[in-house]
């Protein structure tokens, strides 16, 4: 069993499925693929049987019997159908643009058959040695005194403090 639809949604819904099918058999537009012809049908079984076309709840409204994808594919056909076309974002064009310069077609030459001479082949970079010599301080750096321990601390007692009265 379907959900409850309201009738006066419903039968909207299916004069607008009906009228696109109609408007593309007049052929004022392109002819409608088979996927589209099929969608048409398989929708308007679906609403005239449930009632609503689609049955999860995140594609549509409770109270409606076509998804929003489902409406907007339907638009999409009956401009079709009425010859309208599709109507997306255009571009506009800035008043300093100028227009694209016409075709125009590559052009042999003679001289393009000739290949260039192929770059000599690169030698692989070979990992170079290091001397042991080369990795230890230098001799005029002074070396590092070794860092003494620390004493601990010596704690004194200051008197005057808020024991005495």
């Amino acid at each position: 069993m379907g959900r409850e639809v309201d009738e006066r949604k419903k039968r909207k819904a299916l004069r607008k499925l009906r009228k696109a099918a109609a408007l593309a058999e007049q052929g004022l537009g392109p002819p409608l693929s088979d996927w589209e012809r099929e969608f048409l049908e398989e929708v308007e079984a679906r609403v005239e049987k449930y009632g609503s076309a689609f049955h999860d709840l995140e594609k549509g409204g409770a109270d409606e019997p076509l998804s929003a994808l489902q409406n907007l594919k339907l638009r999409e056909i009956d401009k079709k159908a009425r010859g309208k076309g599709k109507s997306g974002f255009k571009t506009r064009k800035t008043l300093g643009q100028k227009k694209k310069p016409a075709f125009k077609p590559n052009v042999r030459q003679i001289d393009e058959d000739i290949e260039p001479p192929a770059p000599p082949p690169r030698k692989p970079d070979k990992p170079k040695l290091v001397k042991a010599s080369e990795l230890l301080p230098k001799p005029d750096t002074p070396p590092r005194a070794p860092a003494k321990p620390r004493e601990r601390p010596v704690f004194h007692v200051i008197k005057g403090g808020a024991d005495e009265d």
